[in-house]
């Protein structure tokens, strides 16, 4: 699958993913299979859905993206870099003691991240503050102006995620968009011995949103899902996209010890062949 300038989406997720596990294994960050799920659709977003121009990152004018699932600062970190928004050098600092790029998000750090969302539940929230303030000051000029928040499922526990969940359709806030990155996984157990999630389409299509769902590392699927064609519409949209915790690494692949595991040496080497980053 191709982006508007031709470059190879799956490769550029195998680079994400294989900058990710270097990273992990460099720097000591936790949380490498909850970031290894969301690359594809970071990918789909950034190469293909949302308008912000790296040059001039905080255009009054951009769509909005919002990391609700803050522990996965690492992915968006990754993203922007090869996105152009900061030199890649600067990803070298991440996790380190006093430096900018912590292992959760902190506004301002680096151009593209517009938010604190290290504790769970609050994407959401924000994401309505930015829309409804954006519509009462009218500082965008642009129609169809965007607002997306990926989450997690875990973060679905979180009370403030079903408040805003009832907010959003009442404020008729139609260029909203949620991604749940659903890899069946939160930090101790799956998340269905946790809480109820599931049917957790049907839940927001009872809060009063368009629900749709998706394969998560699904280009095509992801493309279809994201792509804004109901301008116009005062509904906003929830995709619950099916994933897999520490994909696109067979050994991490649906293996919860790697929300908190660092990899080896080794493993990074593996990694990185399986990906195809290194031949032989």
């Amino acid at each position: 699958m191709l982006d508007r300038d031709g470059n190879d989406l799956s490769l550029i997720a195998s680079k994400i993913r294989g900058r990710l596990v270097q990273l992990a294994h460099q720097r000591g960050v936790a949380h490498l299979g909850s970031a290894l799920s969301c690359v594809d659709i970071l990918v789909e977003l950034y190469w293909r859905q949302l308008s912000i121009d790296p040059v001039d990152p905080h255009h009054p004018d951009r769509d909005v993206f919002l990391l609700s699932k803050g522990h996965a600062a690492t992915a968006l970190y990754i993203t922007l870099s090869m996105r152009g928004f900061f030199p890649e050098e600067w990803l070298g600092s991440v996790g380190t003691p006093g430096a900018s790029l912590g292992e959760q998000p902190i506004p301002g750090v680096v151009p593209g991240v517009e938010a604190a969302t290290g504790s769970l539940g609050h994407g959401l929230p924000l994401a309505i503050g930015f829309a409804v303030a954006d519509r009462i000051s009218r500082q965008s000029s642009r129609a169809g102006r965007r607002f997306v928040v990926l989450m997690s499922d875990g973060e679905c526990n979180e009370g403030s995620v079903w408040e805003a969940a009832m907010m959003a359709p009442a404020q008729e806030l139609g260029l909203l968009t949620v991604v749940v990155d659903h890899n069946k996984w939160q930090a101790t157990d799956r998340t269905r011995n946790v809480l109820s999630l599931e049917p957790l389409a049907d839940k927001f299509s009872a809060f009063g949103w368009a629900t749709k769902e998706v394969d998560g590392h699904d280009f095509e699927q992801l493309h279809d899902a994201l792509s804004p064609t109901r301008h116009g519409s005062s509904i906003p949209t929830a995709i619950i996209a099916h994933t897999v915790k520490g994909k696109g690494i067979s050994f991490m692949e649906d293996d919860n010890n790697w929300h908190y595991r660092i990899p080896d040496a080794e493993e990074v080497g593996r990694a990185h062949r399986e990906l195809g980053l290194i031949v032989g």
